[in-house]
């Protein structure tokens, strides 16, 4: 199976972790393999890593790219399960840990998959290919809970008239492809507000895949698996593509990069609080990579190292 993904700030990523020959990393979105395999030259005979997926289609690539590796575990789950799948690898802690949140190339550009706005395709959206499907809600909630999602988590202002719309078109019929739920959000946005920001249904379809996937939970419930599963001098690496995630996971690294919590009148400390992180400067995409792979416009690299355990 060919699993096209054009890594997004390959080197920077790696560069982040601070990698040690023979240490342990774990790829929590190992994908196409790419971060993976940057990680690999950078290991010796005694380095491991763990390559886990959510989706079937990139689990089968990785076993076929890595599957030879004795150093390489690849692993099917879903990164808010990280203790689980490290526990059953008798894996305490590890040495560095990526996450890549973006929608795979992979994902984006083979139609049946439902994810673009650009094919005619069922309007699916499901990473693991299981659970209910972006047709199972436009066509079955309530009109509020539409709206709501596709405001919360796309930032569309016109979510009203967008839902209100859904709901009229699915007691005609019931909507089932990508087109036809793109057609529709166009006609529910004005027509100057159509011409900004690029495509209309950007935000809808964004705001559906969230939702469907349940990415914004399981990132909040993973960033602390992630950081507890951490040595001592580990770094988490994480490369976000919108700012609801972005925003998470920024204010979790201060959190764990926050110090003393005392009233600043207080002559001493009584909260006994010190960091556990050291928050190091976020990336964003050379104009080079810009150049070669649009899609990277809106990534954000963001690095902690842990310097104390809880």
């Amino acid at each position: 199976m060919e699993f096209k993904h054009i890594s997004v700030l390959l080197k920077e990523t790696v560069d982040s972790l601070h990698i040690r020959p023979d240490g342990t990393y774990v790829d929590c979105t190992a994908g196409a393999g790419g971060h993976s395999g940057a990680i690999l030259e950078r290991l010796n005979e005694n380095g491991r890593l763990i390559c886990i997926d959510q989706d079937p289609d990139a689990v089968a690539v990785l076993r076929e790219r890595f599957g030879t590796d004795a150093r390489v575990q690849v692993v099917h789950s879903n990164f808010a399960r990280l203790d689980a799948v490290l526990l059953s690898l008798d894996l305490a802690k590890a040495d560095g840990i990526l996450a890549d949140l973006g929608v795979s190339s992979h994902q984006l550009d083979t139609a049946q998959r439902g994810f673009s706005f650009h094919n005619d395709a069922p309007l699916d959206m499901r990473m693991s290919q299981e659970g209910i499907s972006a047709a199972d809600l436009v066509n079955t909630l309530p009109q509020e809970a539409l709206a709501e999602i596709i405001f919360k988590y796309g930032e569309e202002k016109f979510a009203r008239s967008i839902a209100r719309n859904i709901v009229a078109m699915r007691e005609k019929k019931r909507i089932e492809t990508t087109l036809e739920l793109a057609e529709l959000v166009k006609q529910s946005i004005p027509a100057k507000a159509r011409r900004q920001g690029g495509h209309p249904a950007r935000r809808t379809f964004q705001a559906l895949r969230i939702e469907v996937n349940g990415e914004l939970e399981k990132l909040e419930q993973a960033l602390d698996l992630m950081f507890d599963a951490l040595a001592v001098n580990g770094r988490l690496s994480v490369i976000t593509f919108h700012s609801l995630e972005d925003r998470i996971v920024k204010q979790k690294m201060r959190l764990w990069a926050q110090g003393c919590t005392c009233p600043p009148d207080f002559p001493v400390c009584v909260c006994g609080k010190t960091p556990r992180a050291k928050i190091l400067k976020a990336v964003t995409p050379s104009t080079e990579e810009l150049e070669e792979n649009p899609r990277s416009r809106s990534a954000h690299l963001r690095c902690a190292e842990k310097i104390k355990d809880a």
